[in-house]
């Protein structure tokens, strides 16, 4: 991250300290992961690495993450906002908070993620957050890919915005009325070992707080989104004015024997700015072959992200140069209460065609 010093000087901004903060960011998702890797028990966790940890700040921009997989990459952030408007006010410190909705910009469901307010001297001030691949989530089959559900009630638990600790104190009936509706007691253990990372990342913040201060944090935070912004608009300068094609396709949904979905893609590039218009790709089917709007967003930001030759944070500030259509009930922006846990192919075919 050695271009953030590219930020434009302020009143109140030393560059020093700006890599500093930025370092430091990626320092504590980084110890998040390491600890995730030590204290998880199930093999997709704690040795495929399936799970992402972050760092927000208090309106739950990201402020960096370490993504461990691609694919969960950008994936925190749009929950940490939806759980802010959900609960309001009602923020205290020591709360902690589940979530893996698909219908509210979750992943899927297997893919359940924890979040921790921080509070400093009585203000919100910032996030942690992870989220890892659970071996059960409930549901019709063990382990959660259920390939003949026809709705997402069939594949297993959904789980809203929920405090499982309020202002420090386990909400018992909470725990376990969710791991009744699980069959593995390793379900359990690791998403204690999400909460440890958790609180590992927010002790982490506040020393940084008492260190330099919250002014100093703020104002060396905007700092870096208008660095990481104007590099992503470099590089997207890059690529010439124009409109682009591009399409791929996802074979069989499951319900319907030789079926195949086109996804079609329009882009836009103009200047500094770039848009991704899926409004010529397929309708939704009533299989597997679907992805969520958020699943579309996320996908095309880490595409262009990690495609990109010049190294840059991957943390995700740099939201504003990118634009995406996609109309409800088409196979990249699927309506509620279809199935969501297979929808890798789509998600994977809707990123090729960029590509193509």
């Amino acid at each position: 991250m050695n271009d953030v010093t590219q930020a434009k000087p302020g009143p109140n901004i030393d560059h020093i300290l700006l890599s500093v903060y930025a370092r430091t960011f990626k320092s504590i998702t980084d110890e998040m992961s390491i600890s995730m890797r030590q204290t998880t028990r199930s093999p997709s966790l704690c040795e495929a690495k399936d799970f992402v940890t972050g760092l927000y700040d208090g309106a739950g921009r990201m402020l960096e993450q370490t993504e461990n997989l691609p694919i969960l990459a950008f994936s925190l952030a749009p929950v940490c906002k939806y759980i802010l408007e959900y609960f309001g006010e009602d923020l205290h410190p020591g709360d902690v908070i589940f979530h893996n909705d698909v219908f509210s910009f979750g992943n899927q469901n297997n893919d359940v993620a924890v979040y921790k307010p921080i509070f400093f001297e009585g203000e919100l001030v910032a996030w942690t957050a992870v989220k890892g691949h659970q071996a059960d989530i409930g549901g019709n089959v063990a382990g959660g890919y259920n390939p003949n559900a026809t709705e997402v009630w069939q594949e297993g638990l959904r789980i809203p915005p929920v405090k499982v600790y309020e202002k420090g104190k386990l909400r018992k009936d909470v725990w376990d009325l969710i791991f009744a509706n699980i069959r593995f007691d390793i379900v359990s253990h690791d998403m204690r070992a999400e909460i440890g990372a958790c609180h590992i990342g927010e002790r982490r913040f506040i020393e940084l707080m008492k260190k330099y201060g919250r002014e100093s944090f703020e104002a060396h935070k905007v700092a870096l989104f208008d660095a990481t912004r104007r590099m992503m608009e470099a590089e997207i300068a890059t690529i010439p004015n124009g409109n682009y094609q591009g399409e791929g396709y996802v074979y069989y949904d499951g319900r319907h024997e030789g079926s195949k979905f086109t996804i079609r893609v329009d882009i836009e590039v103009k200047d500094k700015s770039i848009k991704f218009d899926y409004s010529r790709t397929d309708a939704q089917t009533n299989g597997f072959a679907r992805s969520s709007m958020r699943r579309t967003r996320r996908r095309r930001r880490s595409a262009i992200t990690f495609a990109r030759p010049t190294p840059t944070p991957s943390s995700g500030r740099s939201p504003r140069p990118f634009r995406i259509a996609s109309p409800r009930g088409g196979t990249t922006c699927c309506v509620r209460s279809p199935p969501g846990s297979i929808r890798q192919r789509t998600k994977n075919t809707s990123t090729s065609a960029l590509w193509a």
